[in-house]
């Protein structure tokens, strides 16, 4: 397993995003960090107010899409910014279901320096690996 939460690959226009864990839980939280690393600095957001956010999917890829998506949203509808990610992953019958938290606090431009826009998350180069000890997801964002 690789000693780093996330990392960031090489795209010609967008953000290219493989995040690590010892399970598929821990990979979809750094994931998460991952995401909001690219509009702002993590390390400056302090985890105060919490949200639960979950998501389903027939599939992992769809799991992930709609656990990141619905993180975006919170962003875009209520101004938060998450640095803290707690997530749980069940099969039910013929789909996934994920039961997830963030902690975070409203974005404050005078605190939390603005990166990148990210407009959407994508399919595009979608992989998921789970492996007992080594997982990981790879997934672009459209900047």
């Amino acid at each position: 397993m690789s000693s780093k939460e996330f990392e960031y690959l090489e795209h010609t226009a967008d953000v290219y995003i493989v995040a690590y864990g010892k399970d598929l839980n821990e990979a979809f939280e750094n994931a998460a960090k991952a995401m909001f690393n690219v509009m702002t600095d993590i390390d400056k957001v302090v985890p105060s107010v919490k949200r639960e956010i979950n998501a389903e999917g027939v599939d992992l890829e769809q799991l992930l899409y709609n656990w990141l998506e619905n993180l975006l949203i919170l962003f875009d509808t209520d101004g938060l910014v998450f640095s803290r990610f707690k997530v749980s992953i069940q099969k039910k019958d013929d789909h996934y279901v994920l039961k997830g938290e963030a902690w975070g606090e409203p974005f404050n431009p005078s605190k939390h320096p603005s990166k990148t826009e990210v407009k959407a998350v994508t399919y595009s180069l979608m992989e998921i690996h789970d492996e007992k000890g080594n997982s990981y997801v790879k997934f672009v964002l459209d900047i």
